[in-house]
């Protein structure tokens, strides 16, 4: 039964009611608590996230900050309000995660700068598509480590997602000769995100995740700070008021919620699990547009699209589902 019940766990980051029956109401309960717990912080996630690319163009959008500059204030930001909340917890990691988070907060700032630079060539729509190879990324490091095992359900609903976010942009995905560029910095951004969340997830899981957090976007803005300084943006004060606001957005909702609760999933769900959500971003940021700007229209292409990318979804679903099933059942 242990074996089985490890199965399950790692199997899936939902509860599958139908494999254990024999649960009563408090067992269920206490089954469903953190489960609920996982799904809320996970939604949460995609929100934000998803949410955060409409806060950037109003950040840094005509009468607004410099680009990088902006990146370091909000890490800034948010890096003063998670110390002492660190200080606070008083688990630090030891002299080998310390190590590693750092990197972590490396490669992030090396993923924001390859997304600043590349997308001066390439459309917002480009962009998210080539985000969306995330998955398959991640399957090629998994597979290289050994960290989790990849299916060909996983490869498949991934496929299909990947396709609907195309949909999406379909009429916004001009590519020439001279993008390509723009298109291997955006890869190598994909690259180092999803390197530095599997090096928190193998070596900083027992790390409280608010602590783990201020290391990391610490890092970041260490080292975002100098390439700011040296880009001759500086510090303006921004002519529009709703500017400081999105500021704010970014830091504490974009960074300091956001990532807590990415690396407390982390460490409590598949890294295939929480690669998916790079299939909701532009879903979420298609809606944000339509509300926040009234420049995005949502028709009948985008509902296929956004359908497509719930059935990729699903698709990796049902596959994760029945082998939880199977290992209850064995």
């Amino acid at each position: 039964m242990a074996n089985n019940t490890a199965a399950l766990q790692v199997a899936s980051p939902t509860l599958w009611l139908s494999g254990l029956p024999a649960l009563t109401t408090p067992r269920l309960l206490c089954y469903l608590a953190p489960m609920f717990l996982i799904v809320a912080a996970y939604a949460a996630c995609a929100l934000i996230w998803g949410t955060t690319w409409l806060a950037i163009r109003i950040c840094i959008g005509p009468g607004g900050y410099d680009t990088l500059m902006a990146l370091v204030l909000r890490f800034a930001i948010a890096s003063a309000v998670l110390l002492p909340m660190a200080w606070k917890v008083g688990r630090w990691p030891n002299r080998r995660q310390w190590t590693f988070l750092i990197i972590a907060g490396v490669l992030d700032a090396v993923s924001y700068t390859m997304v600043y630079w590349g997308e001066q060539s390439l459309s917002g729509g480009l962009a998210a598509v080539i985000y969306g190879t995330q998955p398959f990324i991640l399957a090629g490091i998994l597979g290289a480590t050994k960290m989790e095992r990849v299916w060909p359900t996983d490869i498949v609903g991934a496929a299909v997602s990947l396709t609907g976010v195309a949909g999406l942009f379909i009429g916004k995905l001009q590519l020439s000769t001279n993008q390509a560029v723009g298109v291997l910095l955006v890869l190598g951004s994909v690259f180092c995100s999803t390197c530095y969340s599997a090096l928190v997830k193998r070596t900083a899981s027992d790390v409280h995740a608010v602590t783990s957090t201020a290391i990391f976007l610490t890092v970041t803005a260490l080292c975002l700070t100098p390439l700011a300084v040296t880009s001759g943006g500086g510090l303006v004060l921004p002519d529009r008021a709703s500017a400081p606001v999105a500021l704010l957005y970014l830091a504490l909702a974009g960074s300091v919620i956001a990532f807590v609760l990415y690396f407390w999933l982390l460490q409590r769900v598949s890294m295939k699990a929480m690669s998916t959500l790079v299939f909701l971003f532009p879903v979420i940021a298609l809606i944000a547009d339509a509300i926040g700007e009234r420049t995005q229209r949502i028709g009948w292409r985008e509902m296929v699209a956004v359908v497509v990318i719930l059935g990729g979804m699903g698709i990796g679903y049902w596959g994760v589902r029945n082998r939880a099933a199977a290992a209850v059942a064995n």
